[in-house]
């Protein structure tokens, strides 16, 4: 008796001892995750706002947004995309079911079990957790999130999902919450079987001493209630069994309803029946509720540092983007909410499934190139982590390799502007003089239609780093203001410039300037020679003259938004865009390797571009 009180006292102070502090270090994990969406910034200008003016500007804001008509913007978003995921439904039917499982079916747990004291006590006089509905509901509720369990792992493990990619905080997610629920379970089978149980309920509930009555009840329960009796065993007497009803009648029905309600404890309870007794003797059921509480505490106080924070994070998302607007926004809530969006992000996968160069990851390996898996990266690079510069390189790759066809926002179900997200790390690490040979991809059209939203001083500074990195190469490219009688001709670079056959319609340009005329960045400025020095259809004449310096060093060629304006409009067919860019590769190749001459590996190079 006494030992049986003081395992009671341990539990009751291991459970207080848990909960405070799991408590304690889930608010702070949340203030801490919370206050990096104002501390940390992605972007040159981000770095410039300081904290308290983000959070100053995010208040504003959503105090603006709640007294607008913008408020039924947020509520429609919040039931139809958070509430029931319509976007995920859209999507992936499969998915959609296992996140509805498991998020309906965790709720209601929450607040019908885990807070029964607070919630369901208050909502009904005579509620107890051994009475119907309210067991036949907690384990259903937990069926709900088992099943939904089930799927996660047969999409991830047996569908092999493609381009879906199972990390660590997947992995953890999974076993967290498998933990809780299978412990729950295990705990319901072993308390339903178990014999200690058993007499503490009869010891203090029961009002009656009678031998003969105490056995007709213990009899009652092991025939119906899946009791496992050291001495009682069937065949029962059909007059025990009746007078054991009338005592069950009278001392426990008012709170005990039969357990086959409970329908995943009581499969499971009649599974182990064979050793129950022998887990009763173990205190099976003492084990497994430390087991349970201690999983349930360590998910609550893990959860603000694991991929289940985009419980809180995703519809966040949700709400920021259906209200905000890239034009018009304070720009300190722009920085704030693309820190957001990579805590929002589930990893799911959906947006590497969409990605139109997601195809070159099979041929580079670079797990950046997909979308789902640079937000995992980005993580460790806006919290400034050290990164070694092979993680930085390939993040790199997987910014600037995105054509930004904005096809992963599209489909993101928990509406992240992946688009923007990339634009503006791409702006920053090109900003930071990261690597340069990269500046000369896809990015530079984007880039340069986009030039308004930049800063105009800072908008030229990659170009010039791309200018100084090939300037000893091309001695040009620090004066551009030398005269062509003065450059020499170089018969191996035409021979060189003619590898590929894109690159060898130069051949046909008859100099119409048809090209000059439709480029955007010849129109931009009012004298775009003294600008640009060559203009397009000069470029493709110094080629057909084998002007080396005049061909690599004009402003004009890393100036270039790479439109294709200039190529779609040539009469004759020349690849005016695709020669530039050979021009500008062939140019990095000439300054990263000068002393290789091959004209194999020239070829290998223009042939890569």
């Amino acid at each position: 008796m006494s030992r049986d009180y003081l395992i009671k006292g341990l539990k009751l102070m291991l459970f207080d001892i848990a909960l405070y502090a799991s408590l304690i270090i889930f608010f702070l994990g949340m203030i801490y995750k919370i206050s990096n969406w104002f501390r940390h910034s992605i972007g040159v200008s981000g770095g410039d706002i300081p904290a308290s003016t983000r959070l100053a500007a995010a208040i504003k804001g959503l105090l603006r947004t709640l007294f607008s008509l913008k408020l039924f913007i947020l509520i429609k978003v919040f039931v139809v995309d958070a509430v029931f995921q319509i976007r995920v439904l859209k999507e992936d039917f499969l998915r959609w079911i296992m996140h509805m499982l498991i998020y309906a079916g965790f709720i209601l747990l929450l607040f019908l079990h885990a807070l029964d004291g607070i919630v369901t006590e208050a909502l009904f006089r005579d509620y107890e957790s051994t009475l119907n509905p309210f067991m036949f509901l907690r384990d259903f509720f937990g069926f709900l999130v088992i099943v939904g369990i089930g799927i996660a792992i047969i999409r991830r493990i047996v569908m092999k999902v493609p381009r879906l990619k199972t990390d660590p905080m997947d992995r953890y997610a999974i076993i967290i919450l498998a933990m809780i629920m299978l412990s729950g379970v295990l705990l319901e089978a072993t308390k339903i079987t178990s014999y200690h149980a058993y007499t503490r309920m009869v010891e203090d509930y029961a009002d009656t001493d009678d031998e003969s009555e105490l056995r007709a009840l213990e009899s009652l329960w092991v025939k119906e209630f899946a009791l496992v009796s050291p001495s009682v065993r069937a065949p029962f007497d059909k007059q025990i069994l009746e007078q054991g009803k009338e005592v069950h009648e009278y001392n426990c029905e008012a709170c005990h309803s039969r357990p086959q309600s409970a329908f995943t404890g009581y499969a499971v309870a009649k599974i182990i029946k064979p050793v129950a007794l022998g887990l009763d003797h173990a205190h099976a059921s003492t084990i497994f509720w430390y087991l349970h509480v201690l999983a349930c505490f360590f998910g609550l106080a893990y959860l603000p540092f694991s991929k289940m924070f985009h419980v809180f994070a995703s519809p966040v998302s949700l709400l920021a983007n259906a209200v905000m607007d890239k034009e018009k926004s304070d720009p300190a809530n722009i920085v704030t909410r693309q820190v957001m969006e990579l805590d929002a992000c589930t990893h799911c996968g959906t947006c590497s499934r969409r990605c139109s160069v997601a195809v070159a990851f099979r041929k580079i390996g670079n797990m950046n190139i997909l979308p789902s898996e640079k937000m995992v990266s980005l993580k460790k690079y806006v919290a400034r982590r050290a990164l070694d510069d092979r993680t930085l390189r390939e993040i790199q790759e997987g910014v600037y390799l995105c054509t930004n066809c904005d096809r992963c926002t599209v489909v993101c179900p928990v509406g992240i502007n992946l688009r923007d997200l990339w634009f503006t790390v791409k702006e920053e690490m090109i900003q930071k003089g990261r690597p340069v040979p990269l500046v000369l991809s896809q990015l530079s059209f984007y880039r340069g239609v986009d030039r308004h939203d930049l800063d105009p001083e800072s908008y030229p500074n990659p170009l010039r780093r791309s200018k100084a990195a090939i300037a000893d190469a091309c001695e040009l490219v620090k004066r551009p203001e030398e005269l062509i009688p003065l450059t020499p001709v170089n018969r191996a670079f035409k021979d060189k410039a003619a590898l590929s056959l894109q690159a060898r319609t130069f051949v046909y340009c008859y100099s119409c300037e048809n090209c000059t005329t439709v480029c955007p960045v010849v129109g931009n400025y009012a004298d775009p020679e003294e600008t640009l020095g060559l203009l397009p259809h000069q470029i493709m004449r110094a080629l057909g003259l084998g002007l080396r310096d005049l061909a690599l060093g004009s402003n004009m060629l890393w100036d270039c938004v790479t439109c294709y304006q200039c190529q779609e409009h040539c009469p004759q067919g020349v690849k005016v865009t695709d020669i530039l860019y050979e021009l500008k590769n062939l140019a990095m190749q000439e300054a990263t390797a000068p002393s290789e001459a091959a004209s194999s590996s020239d070829r290998g190079a223009l042939e890569a571009v």
